[in-house]
């Protein structure tokens, strides 16, 4: 269920301790000529929708569209508002959201929000709010390669710009992170991608994401065990 759905007596009722408030952050940057500028916030919702689905008590917020983008810059239409504003943005949000909802999920699409996100966690906690940070974990391509390119024919094949896919650097991300940190995607991707789409499809895009959704909910279950059914509303 969305939480921008409800009334504010309605979300009131959801005021409980068995209650999560999944707030998905995404980002608006380049993933190669062939796939959208939105693609870390779409998966990073399809994440908490899916997670929604399987555990009961779990409100969606709306998602977060703009990250810590910086080492996309030089791309077109790539917005980024950087760490110490994410950071910001985060604590701010979480403090205003623990006011109702007492565990909120932070579900990132975009690993360039890391650093930002354990920040704003470690703050909030030592506040004694039950605030965590997740990031999807899998193997293969680290930008806009064959994983996220499967992943989205499955969310919006509309939106992928197949006959646009092609390679771009594939070498081990291990090899290219010093290039990356010293001067971003564009010093070692003229097109942006990092990895290779070729062969993605939207069954592989599906396995991939109820793979995900599966690891999300296993972690939150280890983070907040399932209240009893009469207790969740």
């Amino acid at each position: 269920m969305s939480v921008a759905d409800l009334t504010w007596p309605e979300a009131g009722e959801y005021s409980t301790p068995d209650v999560i408030l999944a707030v998905p952050l995404g980002a608006t940057e380049q993933h190669g000529p062939h796939l959208p500028l939105s693609t870390d916030t779409e998966i990073a919702v399809a994440l908490c929708e899916g997670l929604a689905a399987r555990r009961p008590g779990v409100l969606v917020a709306p998602p977060l569209p703009y990250g810590s983008s910086g080492e996309h810059a030089g791309f077109p239409a790539t917005l980024s508002i950087g760490q110490a504003a994410l950071e910001l943005v985060l604590i701010e949000l979480c403090r205003s959201a623990t006011d109702t909802f007492d565990r909120v999920l932070l579900v990132s699409g975009h690993g360039g929000n890391l650093e930002p996100l354990r920040r704003a966690e470690t703050l909030l906690r030592s506040e004694s709010r039950d605030v965590r940070g997740w990031f999807p974990r899998y193997d293969g391509d680290p930008h806009a390669g064959r994983a996220e390119t499967a992943l989205m024919l499955a969310l919006r094949p509309d939106a992928v710009r197949a006959d646009r896919a092609e390679p771009g650097d594939t070498r081990p991300l291990p090899e290219v992170l010093p290039l990356l940190r010293a001067g971003g995607v564009r010093a070692v991707s003229p097109n942006g991608v990092l990895g290779d789409p070729a062969g993605a499809n939207a069954d592989e895009g599906r396995a991939l994401l109820d793979q995900l959704i599966t690891d999300l909910h296993d972690t939150t279950r280890l983070w907040w065990p399932v209240a009893t059914p009469e207790r969740i509303h």
